[in-house]
């Protein structure tokens, strides 16, 4: 079980790091025109900024599919994504793109006033810095995967919140980030994990929740540990349907796995954990 975990966690660290912005660029237009395109796993937390614009257009995922179809004969899995344009509120256009092995294809933007298609391609030239944005419950959330630890997030209301990330512990190594309801409330949070400090055979995660009270997001506070085998909420896994979170890691020969629940006071409490001797 636990090197099913460790072999999941490998392949959604390398759907994640397919998931950086893109800019990009007409094709076969009177006057080009560029934008940048951000989004996160499955689509998530997406946006567009066109060149030459401060303002932000928030992209809504209308839908998102994976075509595994090709791993009989090795060829890598083909994403699927169709984002909605919004616009105070309305749908304005929808963008598409299909991703493989960090190739891309089939970008478009359909106008919605006209339902005109405009075709769209990567700019290969530019150097990416690791630099990468989500917008989230209208915040804009900006970090680096790589080069720095600094954690950024502008609200609405203009106020912003300056957090450190910890580091990679090899420079090899990159930050990951991932969008998901941790809590269970029915508003994504976003976490970013680095490997361990030890063998890097397990990742461990720094997980911030969403508030929608004061529409603000607030760092999970960590379980007590007192009672489970890993000391760190290490390789996160969420179980929406028990809303159970499970954390892994390897300690010698053996892989462990804890079960956490959310109390009445909204911590994390430990209910049991697994072990597996590695074969």
């Amino acid at each position: 079980m636990m090197k099913n975990l460790f072999l999941f966690c490998l392949i959604m660290i390398s759907v994640l790091i397919s998931a950086q912005p893109f800019t990009l660029k007409s094709v076969g237009e009177t006057k080009e025109f560029r934008l940048k395109l951000y989004y996160g796993a499955q689509g998530k937390g997406a946006f567009v900024q066109y060149s030459g614009k401060k303002e932000i257009i928030p992209l809504q995922v209308k839908s998102f599919k994976v075509d595994s179809e090709g791993r009989h004969d090795g060829q890598p899995d083909i994403n699927y994504y169709v984002w909605n344009e919004i616009i105070d509120g309305k749908i304005n256009g929808v963008y598409t793109l299909e991703i493989m092995h960090h190739s891309t294809s089939n970008i478009t933007y359909t106008r919605a006033k006209d339902n005109r298609k405009f075709m769209l391609e990567m700019v290969e030239s530019e150097k990416y810095d690791g630099s990468d944005k989500y917008l989230l419950h209208d915040a804009v959330l900006a970090f680096n995967h790589s080069y720095n630890n600094h954690f950024t997030i502008t609200y609405p209301d203009g106020k912003k919140t300056a957090i450190e990330l910890p580091s990679p512990d090899q420079p090899s190594f990159a930050r990951q980030s991932i969008i998901e309801d941790y809590n269970f409330d029915g508003y994504d949070d976003v976490a970013f994990s680095v490997p361990d400090e030890g063998m890097g055979v397990y990742r461990m995660f720094d997980i911030y929740l969403y508030n929608p009270g004061n529409k603000r997001f607030e760092k999970l506070k960590e379980p007590d540990y007192s009672q489970s085998s890993c000391s760190c909420l290490c390789d996160v896994t969420v179980d929406k349907e028990k809303k159970f979170l499970t954390t892994g890691c390897r300690g010698g020969a053996r892989w462990h796995q804890d079960l956490y629940r959310y109390g009445k006071n909204g911590h994390l409490e430990w209910i049991s954990t697994e072990e597996q001797k590695e074969e």
